[in-house]
């Protein structure tokens, strides 16, 4: 039996093809600093160093944060290799993502 896809995965797939979606630590650090990301999306196998630096900055620049699936997973969703660190810079893209991710148990919020 195949295994259902989350639909959260999915719509990042679409945000990445949509140009919407920003990858790798520097760059979204980037985005965050502008004001430009709405969301930002850890893998929940990142580093405790990386989950900390990017909580931080999303606390210091008032973006919203949340740790999802695996680092494969996430580079499978956008198609390419393992990702760590996503940053939607699309309003639209991340209400819905959050919402669906809202509906997981894999997701934890971080305020």
């Amino acid at each position: 039996m195949k295994q259902r896809k989350h639909k959260a995965l999915s719509m990042l797939g679409m945000a990445m093809r949509a140009g919407k979606l920003v990858t790798g630590d520097e760059t979204v650090l980037k985005a965050v600093r502008q004001g430009k990301a709405a969301l930002v999306i850890l893998a929940a196998d990142a580093s405790d160093n990386t989950k900390k630096k990017f909580r931080d900055k999303c606390a210091t620049y008032d973006t919203n944060c949340v740790e999802a699936f695996d680092r494969i997973a996430l580079g499978e969703a956008i198609g390419k290799s393992e990702r760590v660190i996503l940053g939607l810079t699309d309003a639209g893209f991340a209400k819905s993502i959050v919402q669906s991710l809202a509906e997981s148990t894999e997701v934890e919020y971080i305020d």
